[in-house]
């Protein structure tokens, strides 16, 4: 695998993408969940818990998508771009909440809390740029 080659690329998104969604599991201890959600009722607990989970399975099937079929997304054909241009929908939103939803009153002033956001918002370009060019070059 060559990871200059568009087809690399979208095999190391694919491979973050799982890696994101197996982070997860830990998700709630590195933003102190129990904490947090100890004074909320069982439904918004088990709520919040469960769309975490889903969340998370959502980011390795979106991942395990370019891992496995990198070639034939980029193939062309009707499914392959509307795969690819869900994904980069779906990234591409993703990368807008990071900017207009997320309050930078999380991250200011905290140093592990800005390396985060820094290094989302590189992940989420990096993901979306992918997608995006994937696409163009699919339609093409």
């Amino acid at each position: 695998m060559d990871p200059l080659t568009l087809a690399g690329q979208l095999r190391l998104v694919g491979a973050a993408l799982i890696g994101m969604g197996l982070l997860h599991v830990a998700l709630p201890r590195i933003l102190d969940w129990p904490g947090d959600l100890n004074g909320t009722s069982l439904l918004t607990r088990q709520v919040s818990y469960a769309h975490l989970f889903f969340i998370g399975l959502t980011c390795v099937l979106l991942g395990a998508l370019p891992l496995a079929l990198a070639p034939e997304l980029l193939s062309g054909g009707k499914l392959p771009s509307v795969l690819l241009c869900g994904q980069t929908l779906f990234w591409g939103l993703r990368w807008v909440m990071e900017f207009a939803y997320f309050s930078p009153r999380l991250w200011r002033g905290h140093r592990l809390r800005t390396a985060g956001h820094v290094a989302l918002s590189v992940l989420w370009t990096w993901v979306t740029a992918v997608f995006t060019a994937a696409t163009l070059h699919a339609a093409l």
